[in-house]
């Protein structure tokens, strides 16, 4: 809250000031932490991650809630907290310092179609909230998104090691843990207590133990074993731990036992080493990363709120500027339902036709992501997907009483979107109910479909189920849009109509009053 109210004294304008907000607001999630680890990105955003409150709230959070440390371990991030807080104070103290025919009806009707066209175009251009979030958001958010998760993996985990055995063969398994690229090994400490205090200080993500009598079970031929820690926070760090210690382990096992057999030829070993020869294949990620899954989900859902955002900005904007806050002016322009939605659509999805070429396509190709759908399948769609955002946003517009209420409608709606859609979190495990509550949402069958044509290589037809929900709701949002401005048509000439009885009653006053 003080990080907004120093955004909204600091910046020219209220509604500039809750443009940005809203937008750190959104993206502090990812950078926080909460998705992907900091310590795996850029150092750059690394640094930048401190900026955000959400990062330090989630710092105290790990270790005051899960690790149970004291406060002490967290007295810098109490201390940026109250630096945020103490910024609020002093921006409000600067800020209180300061002071026919039917032959021509269709003439008329095309007429006016592109006169609302044109209007609506200029306004894009003209009004700066509008313009934020058609062009400039669309053009940097993809770009930062990608930026945070472009590492894709987690590498080089710090980890401490507590070894008691202090054999031979534990140094080899501690030599090939170390040697893998998930693991790094920071430090060999004396005991257990040492080892948390380094997890304490974020010095380290895990413990490798390993007992006394490790490397004794072995040469007795009993089974031994290695333990494994690890904070918790970040479950890529659980990942990197355990891929690292589970293919040492593997590998050990094989040579153990080849060691053991008494084989006389290698094809022997080969067997007696993997009896089940076994291999991994990441399908439509080869790299097995984070950005590589996630990303074209964010791009898609992009789409859908910068236009919630821009469309409903647009509608303020038409209140604050009507006398009545109507959201259809008086102008012989407006009288028409279906001129109305098509002029204000065709607008809209051309400049769209332009963000989402660069947000589905440029970007991706940009940070190296996969791409083997067809440009073909791609467009088509694209366009249905388009369609359906533009005339949901034009009928959600109908809420939106001022340009501030949209930053709210964005705000809460693009996170929960997300883990709704079913890729963040496996569609199979969301419950009935918000389900249900997705499929309202243009989103969610934009972002199934898209994954399957671009990052799996599929067909339209193998998107039927996508592909036709798409059509079915752009043809539904359309009918609910026309008779949105349809109502707004009638309680705008409603309005008029009673100003002007109003009007005519205060002459007809007047003049008996003068007689």
């Amino acid at each position: 809250q003080c990080c907004g109210i120093v955004m909204i004294g600091t910046l020219p304008t209220l509604r500039l000031g809750l443009s940005f907000a809203s937008l750190w607001g959104v993206i502090s999630f990812s950078i926080s932490g909460f998705s992907f680890p900091v310590m795996a990105m850029n150092p750059v955003l690394q640094a930048l991650s401190n900026l955000f409150p959400l990062r330090h709230y989630f710092l105290i959070y790990v270790d005051q809630a899960l690790n149970g440390y004291s406060m002490a371990y967290s007295w810098s991030n109490y201390m940026a907290l109250l630096i945020f807080m103490m910024l609020a104070f002093f921006v409000v103290h600067h800020t209180l310092m300061k002071d026919i025919k039917f032959k021509d009806k269709i003439a008329q009707g095309i007429n006016d179609l592109f006169y609302i066209w044109k209007r609506e175009f200029q306004t894009t251009f003209r009004d700066q909230g509008v313009l934020i979030f058609f062009i400039l958001v669309p053009l940097g958010y993809p770009l930062l998104y990608s930026f945070i998760y472009d590492n894709e993996v987690v590498r080089e985990v710090p980890a401490v090691v507590v070894d008691d055995s202090h054999s031979s063969l534990s140094r080899e398994y501690l030599r090939k843990v170390d040697a893998t690229p998930d693991i790094q090994i920071v430090a060999y400490c004396a005991d257990m207590e040492e080892a948390k205090q380094m997890l304490k200080n974020r010095l380290a993500y895990g413990i490798i133990y390993i007992p006394s009598d490790f490397s004794d079970n072995i040469a007795k031929g009993k089974q031994t074993q290695v333990s494994i820690y690890c904070d918790m926070s970040g479950l890529l760090y659980y990942k990197s731990m355990l891929i690292a210690n589970t293919a040492v382990s593997l590998d050990m096992n094989k040579d153990i036992k080849i060691a053991r057999s008494g084989n006389t030829t290698g094809r022997q070993d080969e067997i007696t080493g993997y009896p089940i020869e076994y291999e991994e294949i990441s399908i439509f990620n080869p790299t097995a990363g984070f950005a590589a899954f996630l990303i074209p989900a964010v791009l898609v859902l992009i789409i859908q709120q910068t236009l919630l955002l821009g469309i409903g900005l647009a509608a303020g904007t038409a209140r604050e500027n009507n006398r009545f806050k109507d959201l259809v002016p008086i102008n012989r322009h407006y009288n028409g339902t279906l001129r109305i939605v098509l002029g204000k659509g065709l607008s809209y999805f051309l400049v769209y036709v332009l963000v989402s070429f660069y947000v589905l396509h440029i970007v991706p190709r940009l940070f190296s992501l996969n791409q083997i759908g067809q440009p073909g399948s791609l467009v088509l769609f694209v366009a249905p997907y388009l369609a359906a955002c533009i005339f949901f946003a034009m009928t959600t517009s109908i809420a939106i009483r001022n340009r501030e209420t949209c930053m709210l409608i964005f705000l809460f709606t693009s996170v929960p979107l997300l883990f709704i859609s079913g890729i963040s979190w496996p569609g199979a495990a969301i419950p009935p109910f918000w389900k249900y509550v997705s499929y309202i949402f243009p989103s969610t069958f934009g972002i199934n479909g898209f994954v399957k044509i671009n990052n799996m290589g599929a067909t339209l037809s193998e998107v039927a189920f996508e592909y036709k929900a798409l059509w079915i709701q752009a043809g539904v949002y359309f009918l609910t849009t026309c008779w949105v401005y349809r109502w707004q048509i009638l309680m705008s000439r409603k309005h008029a109509i009673e100003r002007y009885k109003e009007l005519k009653e205060k002459e007809n006053l007047a003049k008996q009053m003068t007689d």
